[in-house]
């Protein structure tokens, strides 16, 4: 909670609350908040304990889920434990609404949040932390041990912190899709076999980059910049 520090008028939206724990504690902080739920069994128990005035509750897929119709009083702050299946699509799903969300604070399985933190050249390092990095700074804020959970789990847990930049660090946000899709297939293999001749089937010859290199040895800056020329070149 206080790494979230909610202030009374924020816009919160709590994804899966499940039995309510994190729900409890937004409640103490906020007068009001929204939250998506997928279980029908799960939501009508929130309802019956928060009451439907102060919970905001909406039965749905987060995956599919238009975050947009709950910022029509403001910017939303997003917070949430995801479970792991869905973690990685659901992340990348919620850059689409980059536009009406401040942050963003999930407890995730530790070795997500290390994907998304990652620094070239580390074997976390990889298409998740690119597309994030787009979008978000991003840092971890606390790290949860499995014996803070009752049953504990059989992995170690960990909260990250996803402030919404101004601004993409680029506009070619397909084009970038694409790029690390094709680099990352074969992370293993470098780049002159990899990267480097399907960019020249786009007509993209990038200046700098070393052929022998790997993808995760590629910095976000420059996977910006290689997307911005395949744009370019597209639009020719």
């Amino acid at each position: 909670m206080a790494a979230i520090a909610p202030a009374s008028s924020d816009r919160i939206v709590e994804i899966g609350p499940g039995l309510g724990a994190l729900t409890g504690a937004l409640l103490s902080r906020v007068e009001q908040i929204a939250a998506v739920e997928i279980d029908r069994d799960l939501a009508a128990r929130l309802t019956r304990r928060f009451g439907a005035g102060r919970l905001e509750l909406h039965l749905a897929d987060a995956l599919s889920f238009d975050f947009a119709s709950l910022a029509t009083a403001g910017k939303l702050r997003v917070v949430g434990n995801l479970p792991y299946n869905i973690s990685s699509p659901l992340l990348i799903r919620l850059t689409s609404f980059r536009d009406v969300i401040i942050d963003q604070h999930f407890m995730l399985q530790s070795e997500v949040v290390k994907r998304i933190t990652a620094a070239p050249g580390n074997g976390d390092y990889g298409r998740l932390t690119v597309m994030l990095a787009a979008h978000y700074d991003s840092e971890t804020v606390l790290e949860v041990p499995p014996e803070a959970f009752d049953p504990p789990p059989r992995v170690d847990s960990a909260v990250v912190r996803m402030r919404v930049l101004a601004e993409p660090r680029t506009g070619a946000l397909t084009e970038l899709g694409a790029v690390l899709s094709v680099a990352f297939a074969q992370r293993r293999k470098m780049l002159r076999g990899t990267l480097l001749p399907w960019l020249a089937t786009q007509g993209v010859e990038p200046a700098g980059i070393v052929p022998t290199a790997r993808a995760e040895e590629l910095s976000p800056t420059q996977y910006f910049a290689i997307a911005e020329l395949v744009a370019q070149a597209r639009r020719a």
